[in-house]
């Protein structure tokens, strides 16, 4: 079995709070004089049922972790150590994500929050060879109208490079609001050439998944594995060409499925879905970008050129130019066809 840590892919959903390393956080929160829940220091991942109160626990955990993240030094600090984690698992492209507004207070405004974020994902690139771009994401937990403040932030911003804002999605409980509210700040998103990429279809099922699609009209979903338990709907989403960030580890984490063998994965590339695996919060859930693949291949059983296919599906629905693209493809083909090595 081939090094899945030198299968080159691309990272597109995580975020930038719950990118952090536990060590990091700990190191931070002890310079803050703030003291951390023992959940978030221990060695377990997080568990939660998949209910209002166990999202309630999940949020509870990470606002804690955000609550550290209160300078200039700690944003840029996550930002490459975000780059230099996902380089050292062979990501060539990583779209984080980042709703500016939580570090707004520390550093001036939601301006010089993102343009930090920005700033250093160009430095952070130029470092570690990972592209990071960047996805401005609204929140459904605040007012719409923040969302358009966001979505015009965002576009000032757009572009498929390192250190530029490629899309714009819209994060935190499904069940909050009416998706409809959000869909004027993602036509300003849209208008600017930036992609939609709001969460759907992981603590909500099927209607929902339409509903996203109606108004928001995706260009990927964040999660979006709840629409298999519906082929009709699947169907459509493959051919729309809606790209599936699956994060197996984040669906078991927060109840959605008693273990990895029941995520859908195999049920979404079987209806030729384009998937793209992604570690979503590793902070909570302890479990990084290549242990999706390795779920892949060791509970779902697929072989290297089945996880060549995923990459190559990464790749593809990632942000990144078209010249950006064919490079990592390329180099995807010439880890399948590499001699088999140690895993």
């Amino acid at each position: 079995m081939r090094d899945l840590t030198t299968l080159p892919k691309a990272h597109l959903h995580l975020h930038f709070t719950g990118s952090m390393r536990v060590s990091t956080l700990a190191e931070m929160a002890a310079e803050a004089g703030i003291r951390l829940p023992a959940a978030l220091t221990d060695a377990d991942p997080l568990r939660v049922p998949a209910s209002e109160r166990g999202w309630f626990r999940f949020q509870r955990s990470y606002d804690a972790a955000r609550a550290v993240v209160r300078s200039e030094s700690a944003m840029r600090r996550i930002v490459r150590e975000a780059a230099e984690d996902d380089a050292a698992e062979g990501s060539r492209r990583l779209e984080i994500q980042v709703d500016p507004t939580s570090y707004a207070p520390f550093v001036g405004g939601i301006t010089p929050a993102l343009e930090i974020v920005l700033d250093e994902a160009r430095a952070a690139s130029a470092a570690t060879g990972v592209e990071v771009a960047v996805v401005v994401a609204a929140s459904r937990t605040r007012h719409p109208l923040d969302a358009r403040t966001l979505a015009r932030l965002a576009a000032r911003h757009a572009g498929d490079g390192p250190g530029e804002v490629v899309g714009f999605g819209l994060s935190n409980d499904e069940r909050r609001g009416e998706t409809s509210d959000w869909a004027s700040a993602f036509r300003i998103a849209r208008r600017a050439g930036l992609a939609g990429v709001p969460h759907g279809g992981e603590l909500l099922g099927p209607d929902h998944v339409r509903d996203v699609v109606a108004h928001l009209k995706p260009a990927r979903l964040g999660h979006g594995v709840r629409s298999a338990e519906d082929p009709d709907l699947l169907a459509r989403i493959v051919d729309a060409g809606i790209a599936l960030e699956v994060c197996p580890a984040s669906n078991v984490s927060l109840g959605v499925y008693h273990d990895t063998s029941e995520v859908p994965l195999p049920q979404l590339l079987d209806a030729g879905a384009q998937v793209a695996l992604g570690a979503d919060d590793p902070l909570l859930f302890l479990s990084r970008l290549v242990d999706q693949y390795r779920t892949a291949r060791e509970v779902h059983g697929l072989d290297d050129a089945a996880l060549a296919g995923l990459a190559r599906s990464s790749v593809r629905a990632s942000l990144a130019s078209e010249r950006t693209k064919a490079a990592m493809l390329a180099d995807v083909d010439a880890w399948l066809a590499a001699p088999d090595g140690p895993a």
